[in-house]
């Protein structure tokens, strides 16, 4: 069996909505993602991957967790990080012409929304809600 290693970035902005993309020809949302290349860190992907989906320069705040799991006979394993935003979207410039629309979604955004990885749901659901719940 083959293996695919990614990396993905949880941006939350001030309001407390996620930095969602959306692939061409589809109505799911996932955070953006992609593979770790060759000699790259899985930070340093998932800050490459955030520039080129969304626009966003981000910054790692913490490790959240790797998850492992098999896509069509791959064992695929994605390293996942919050993340913050530092700055403006210069836009979306995705060498692989994947991506059709990043935009940031609320808590009830993505209770409603088609998702690409139904799984990583309630991962960002809790994440907001713990990210709340430390503020007050």
């Amino acid at each position: 069996m083959g293996e695919w290693h990614g990396a993905a970035g949880v941006c939350l902005n001030e309001d407390y909505e996620v930095l969602m993309v959306r692939a061409k020809g589809s109505n799911a949302w996932s955070t953006p993602s992609g593979g770790i290349e060759v000699g790259e860190t899985p930070q340093a992907c998932c800050i490459r991957e955030l520039k080129e989906e969304t626009g966003y320069s981000v910054r790692i705040k913490k490790d959240l967790f790797v998850k492992e799991t098999e896509i069509k006979g791959i064992a695929v394993i994605i390293h996942y990080f919050l993340v913050e935003n530092i700055g403006q979207s210069s836009g979306i410039n995705d060498p692989d012409r994947l991506i059709g629309e990043a935009a940031w979604k609320s808590l009830a955004d993505i209770e409603n929304l088609e998702h690409a990885y139904p799984e990583d749901q309630k991962t960002i659901e809790n994440l907001i809600k713990y990210q709340l719940l430390e503020e007050d």
